[in-house]
């Protein structure tokens, strides 16, 4: 299918909602769907999402905040071989017009809308829109190549994004303008967002605070959602208690994690990031639409709005550094070979998936496991377990006792390297 047809398609799907609201699934669906191929940074594929949001902005009366007028911001970059490495953005394409490019470099689409309540402060509202492409790098998936849509990662971000571009505009909410942005390049380092915070579109002195969706489709029946970041302001922690009616919330304190809003808090915002959890089809090919929550997903954007709501009238919201997670997590020298499930709040520290090969299979835990005891150490919480992994060698052998069906069961391990 053609880039003509595929434009054709999209004004078609577009007009024919004219009458009829854009629900989460439209949105998705278009996002995630095979003709788009991934949403790899920088492909055709991407583009035709770029279009797509910036589409849909237009049509929500949301006004261009990229740059020379358009909805648009690009930058040029070359992929770094050392994931340590800093990436050194281009200096062509700043101003909207076409990069020039080499075929060592690649061209991402941050898409950017505003609406402007005349007021002295701006919320940012961010989702990513990029996603892996046909696998390749950052794939779990080991069979070849094959489209990876990423329903959930994240085009369930980017449909709450525009959801919310919809409805702040109602006066309850007039307190502060909205930036919207779709970042471009997250899978490959959180690019856009580095990129946008360098390089602002409007000034960030008078932002705010921001606020951050990726892979928010899979709300579980236990309502279980992750909050990360309600360290970065005092008035957080009280905030997202207020404002809830539903969730079983997991609360973390650090504004610095594997997500766009790491990129605002490091430029001394606050910020929130919300996430349902991993699942088996995390960076695979099965992440698709129809396994979304699509209910669980208006939950959580009314819940984002009642965030939004709580501090209208507060002004500006006081910053405050928090400690980095990632700076606290000890060495492994081996692995157990299992997802950890980080909605999780109760005692241990529960399995949401196990790698195929590896020690927990070999030693036959299962998803749901809760794992309270490695040997001689208590397993109370995830740093408690991630703490007692550390001390262990390739080829040493410990006894889990893990929770399962309400009981108590002992599992021999033995340990190789990751």
């Amino acid at each position: 299918m053609n880039k003509l047809i595929l434009c054709s398609l999209l004004v078609i799907f577009l007009s024919c909602k004219e009458e009829n609201p854009v629900t989460f699934k439209d949105d998705v669906a278009y996002l995630a769907s095979d003709a788009l191929a991934g949403r790899q940074t920088g492909t055709e594929g991407e583009l035709l999402a770029a279009d797509y949001i910036m589409k849909r902005f237009k049509s929500l009366g949301i006004a261009p905040k990229g740059n020379a007028g358009t909805y648009y911001q690009t930058f040029t970059f070359t992929p770094r071989k050392d994931p340590h490495e800093e990436v050194n953005f281009s200096e062509t394409g700043h101003d909207g017009s076409e990069s020039d490019t080499t075929s060592s470099t690649i061209t991402g689409t941050n898409v950017i809308g505003f609406y402007d309540n005349g007021a002295k402060h701006t919320v940012i509202i961010g989702a990513h829109y990029d996603h892996l492409g046909m696998g390749g790098e950052g794939s779990l998936y080991r069979e070849g190549e094959a489209i990876h849509n990423g329903a959930d990662d994240n085009a369930s971000g980017v449909a709450i994004l525009l959801k919310l571009a919809e409805v702040l505009q109602q006066p309850q909410y007039a307190g502060n303008n909205y930036l919207f942005i779709a970042f471009s390049g997250e899978e490959m380092g959180l690019l856009g967002s580095n990129f946008f915070t360098k390089n602002p579109t409007i000034d960030l002195t008078a932002a705010n605070y921001m606020i951050n969706m990726d892979m928010v489709g899979r709300l579980n029946e236990e309502k279980a959602l992750a909050v990360h970041g309600i360290g970065t302001s005092p008035i957080w922690p009280q905030t997202i208690f207020a404002a809830n009616e539903n969730f079983k919330l997991s609360e973390h304190e650090s504004g610095v994690g594997p997500s766009d809003h790491t990129s605002f808090y490091l430029s001394d915002m606050p910020v929130l990031h919300f996430f349902t959890g991993q699942h088996s089809d995390y960076h695979k090919p099965g992440d698709d639409t129809e396994k979304l929550n699509y209910y669980g997903m208006k939950a959580i954007m009314t819940y984002i709005t009642n965030i939004i709501k709580e501090v209208d009238d507060n002004g500006k919201l006081k910053f405050t550094k928090t400690k980095n997670e990632s700076e606290v997590v000890p060495a492994f020298k081996v692995g157990l070979g299992v997802v950890p499930d980080y909605l999780f709040s109760g005692k241990g520290m529960r399995i949401d998936g196990v790698s195929e090969g590896k020690a927990a299979q070999n030693a036959g835990l299962q998803r749901g496991d809760v794992v309270v005891k490695m040997g001689d150490s208590t397993v109370v919480d995830m740093m408690s377990y991630m703490r007692v992994l550390a001390t262990f060698d390739d080829g040493d052998k410990t006894t889990l006792i893990i929770e399962r069906d309400g009981e108590e069961v002992s599992k021999a391990v033995v340990f190789v390297k990751d």
